[in-house]
């Protein structure tokens, strides 16, 4: 098929081409690098403390980086006073973080508020349920797709749903960033999001084939559909992109791998929908008559 080389067409074909590098680099680091589970998936110690008075996370962490020789992340747990410290497990001994708090030297005091174990097998069982939550997600939007629409149109937003969720993965698998339960929502939070505006062009693009007054090539059609529907959806993701980036810059670590994944996931969300879920189905050679109906005309028999 010989591809135009003008307007929305060759934005949409780099787009495409783009998107098919990313998946497989985003594949290449999760075989090679895999994935920086957190303490909620590999298990370990959740400490909650507390300190006399409000202190920055800057020092608080140096504070503790006296006493805790092993790696260990920290993290709000309500205000400037009140702190969560994760433990990853080292081998079979667990961090006793709960004893060392007394040997601080500081000027503010830290006292131990909570302690629990996370067992690995408990990590191994949030796992499986966020993966089964993730397919479970993934198989009822594709049945919803595959009664919406025709299935050329379908395959286009299940094929760019799939490609935003591994393009995420691919991200944190490169950065070696923390992969926690924050980030899990997030994930499922960016297959509704996406899932919204390939909706949103896949039905302007039927609207269009069935229109009798439409005219022009599959090309040009799907052409108008993303230009009638593009300042609505930049004008939603530009919205959505100002406040992920608030929680990104002002929330802290807590929710940073899930303003991470969210930016990441909003942002190439847009770019699948408006390209790959309209490209796809023109390379699948949608038509027309797929989405009208075509009346037997009365009195003529056919062999």
């Amino acid at each position: 098929m010989k591809t135009p080389k003008t307007g929305f067409t060759l934005a949409r074909y780099i787009a495409l081409y783009s998107s098919i590098m990313l998946v497989l680099l985003s594949l290449l680091a999760m075989q090679l690098k895999g994935f920086n589970f957190a303490v909620d998936f590999t298990g370990g110690v959740v400490t909650e403390i507390k300190t006399d008075r409000p202190v920055n996370q800057k020092q608080l962490q140096t504070a503790l980086s006296e006493v805790i020789k092993a790696p260990f992340s920290l993290s709000y747990a309500g205000n400037d006073s009140q702190w969560s410290v994760r433990q990853a497990v080292s081998g079979d001994t667990m961090p006793e973080t709960s004893l060392l708090m007394d040997n601080i030297d500081s000027d503010f005091t830290i006292n131990v508020v909570s302690s629990s174990v996370i067992g690995p097998q408990v990590g191994d069982e949030l796992f499986e349920a966020g993966g089964l939550a993730i397919l479970a997600s993934l198989i009822a939007m594709m049945a919803y797709l595959s009664l919406r629409f025709e299935w050329r149109l379908a395959s286009g937003a299940v094929i760019a749903l799939f490609h935003d969720i591994i393009i995420v993965l691919g991200v944190f698998s490169w950065l070696q960033l923390e992969f926690d339960l924050t980030v899990l929502a997030a994930i499922l939070a960016v297959i509704g999001y996406s899932l919204n505006d390939s909706i949103v062009i896949s039905d302007r693009i039927r609207e269009m084939l069935r229109s009798t007054t439409a005219e022009g090539s599959l090309n040009e059609i799907i052409n108008r559909a993303i230009s009638s529907t593009l300042a609505r959806t930049l004008i939603t993701s530009g919205t959505t992109l100002g406040t992920v980036s608030a929680i990104w810059l002002l929330a802290g670590q807590p929710l940073q791998g899930f303003s991470v994944a969210l930016f990441v996931g909003i942002v190439v969300g847009t770019l699948s929908s408006v390209c790959l879920s309209a490209t796809i189905p023109e390379l699948l050679k949608l038509k027309r008559e797929h989405y009208q109906i075509q009346e037997q005309p009365q009195g003529i028999e056919h062999d």
